[in-house]
């Protein structure tokens, strides 16, 4: 029978989730304790190296050193000693697997994804391998619980309700603008036009002096490199027009604010809609 559930590692300065198992339970309570795990992660930083929360049915152990914490959701049955020695053994096997300036530099959520495979096997391992296999290592990890408990935190600590973290001052969160590019204009689309026939005529004066310069006379070389270069800044010119770059003016059109009772929030024009209403973006 499965006693472990679930198992993800986590950055401890910013509960960064980076690797987890593959889910398949979605039962509703399962979900629930889904939610309350990503909770208590993004505040490991506040609790010393383990801890433990329990439920009716499920639990919740996490093991922390360094700036790497391993988290699992078990069954109430898993005893606490199985649990953290689950949680180690996948500490070990992700810090000997990635290194410290990866794990810093990581800035996308499961950024080690492929971890999930040694995941899934250590926690098959856990599952269904007799505990007499791993005597030795559960005796280990038992005289450390032992020499420093657990802390115990109750499922308040791992609650967040209405948006507010138990302990922390509310978050207000406002939606970053949605900048666009302002349109070229009717004397843009004819500049950038002209570029374009500066650019051709530019590289045709360039080849030919090239292939008389070097059949003729060498010393020609600057003249050649007169045409060629004013043919790379047009363009560099016209790659400015048709793609981004920060030096093309950006603008933000925004709008009343549809929610006046809604401090702090304003609404701006997407692109999308622009696009349905017909407006050149």
């Amino acid at each position: 029978m499965s006693m472990i559930f679930f198992a993800c590692v986590v950055r401890v300065r910013d509960g960064l989730p980076l690797s987890a198992s593959t889910d398949f339970y979605h039962t509703q309570d399962f979900l629930e304790w889904r939610r309350r795990l990503k909770s208590l992660a993004l505040r490991l930083a506040q609790y010393p190296g383990r801890g433990s929360a329990e439920g009716r049915d499920f639990s919740i152990h996490f093991s922390s050193f360094g700036d790497v914490a391993c988290m699992a959701i078990c069954s109430c049955q898993c005893p606490a000693t199985m649990a953290f020695c689950f949680l180690e053994t996948l500490w070990w096997e992700f810090t000997a697997s990635y290194d410290t300036t990866c794990i810093g530099l990581a800035s996308r959520p499961y950024a080690f994804l492929e971890f999930d495979n040694i995941i899934q096997k250590v926690k098959w391992h856990f599952n269904y391998v007799s505990s007499s296999q791993m005597e030795s290592s559960l005796e280990k990890i038992q005289e450390e619980l032992k020499l420093q408990p657990p802390v115990v935190l109750t499922l308040e600590d791992t609650d967040v309700a209405n948006g507010v973290m138990n302990g922390h001052t509310p978050m207000h969160l406002e939606p970053a603008p949605n900048f666009r590019m302002e349109p070229v204009t009717a004397l843009g689309i004819l500049s950038l036009i002209l570029n374009i026939m500066c650019a051709a005529l530019n590289l045709i004066r360039g080849v030919h002096l090239a292939e008389h310069s070097l059949q003729v006379a060498h010393e020609e070389i600057g003249n050649v490199l007169a045409f060629l270069v004013p043919f790379v800044a047009c363009i560099f010119q016209c790659y400015l027009y048709l793609f981004y770059s920060p030096a093309r003016t950006m603008k933000v059109e925004p709008l009343a604010n549809p929610f006046p009772h809604r401090s702090g929030f304003s609404v701006f024009i997407s692109d999308t809609n622009k696009a349905a209403s017909g407006e050149a973006v």
